[in-house]
């Protein structure tokens, strides 16, 4: 099978990550709506939420609720964006699940989203590294 998502968890494709547990990691997207924009994907791959084995709910909400949490924490965002589609605009076939930071008067206007890009790999990864030390202060 041949999946992006799969990729980047094998560690066969490089991605900006920010958490990797024993169930799923997430990265940077590399089209952000805005910049600390995460992907959460399930290290099993699996298509869409109704695939979804009951025993990795919980896991990647969990991990979902807690990264929505640092973008706040580690970007000095108002709230968060969490979305998730199933086939329909999926432009990878293996779910994921989308968290965009969010601030009053940011221009995301319902469901239209503008893509930014960071600068270079090293603003990438300093944005990372900031959501990695905010989920680490969590624990």
């Amino acid at each position: 099978m041949d999946c992006l998502f799969c990729d980047v968890v094998t560690g066969e494709r490089d991605a900006f990550r920010v958490l990797n547990t024993a169930d799923l990691v997430s990265f940077l997207d590399h089209r952000p709506v805005f910049k600390g924009h995460v992907l959460l994907v399930t290290k099993r791959h699996v298509e869409t939420l109704t695939e979804l084995p009951d025993n990795l709910l919980v896991a990647l909400f969990t991990a979902t609720r807690r990264v929505a949490a640092a973008v706040c924490e580690a970007l000095g965002a108002q709230g968060s964006f969490v979305a998730m589609n199933n086939v329909v605009s999926q432009s990878v076939p293996h779910l994921h699940v989308h968290v965009v930071p969010r601030t009053k008067g940011d221009g995301l206007r319902g469901f239209f989203w503008p893509r930014t890009t960071y600068s270079d790999d090293a603003e990438a990864w300093t944005y990372a590294d900031r959501l990695r030390q905010a989920l680490d202060a969590q624990n």
